[in-house]
């Protein structure tokens, strides 16, 4: 089960990281909100389906086409955590390997789309003091590490959840079975 765990876990955090990476570098400007986040959680969702494909490779080998909820859960709950962990570890890497950009061109792509929509006043100066704090907060290791694995986890954990509900019924997805050689 461990193999399963870090093999499908291991894919799924390398596919949505890279594919949150690609967008990224796409869109040039470090915007991550709007659209960009929408197109994030769809890759998550994408990649995050290594969750099923875990549990069912699991029931279908290894248990003979039947799991109960709770086993299936924790198999798919450690895929999430798995995922999750090496979407915090690639992040971390890009980041040091981009010098720590991140943030400074998110804050600056999030002032601009501000100012291009019109925001002056005190209320433009109470989002130059948010992104100001958010950076102050994103420049401590502990709390982006911690962001960033709550940006993943609780869709892993979700899908986890459905995963386990669909899975524990034998008729859903079942294993096919393979014809005898003659």
């Amino acid at each position: 089960m461990t193999r399963i765990i870090l093999t499908y876990g291991l894919i799924s955090g390398a596919i949505t990281i890279l594919g949150g990476i690609i967008a990224i570098t796409l869109s040039g400007d470090g915007q991550h909100g709007g659209a960009g986040a929408w197109l994030g959680y769809l890759i998550m969702l994408v990649a995050l389906s290594s969750i099923l494909v875990g549990v069912k490779q699991h029931r279908d080998q290894d248990l003979g086409g039947v799991i109960r909820f709770w086993p299936a859960f924790g198999l798919g709950l450690g895929i999430a955590i798995a995922a999750s962990v090496a979407y915090v570890v690639i992040w971390e890497i890009y980041l040091a390997a981009t010098h720590y950009s991140f943030m400074d061109k998110y804050t600056a792509s999030v002032l601009a789309a501000k100012r291009a929509a019109g925001v002056t006043g005190a209320a433009y100066a109470k989002v130059v003091a948010d992104m100001d704090a958010m950076r102050r907060n994103y420049a401590n290791p502990f709390w982006r590490v911690g962001e960033t694995f709550l940006e993943i986890f609780p869709v892993g954990l979700l899908i986890a959840l459905l995963t386990a509900a669909a899975l524990r019924n034998p008729r859903f997805l079942p294993a096919r079975s393979r014809p005898l050689d003659a």
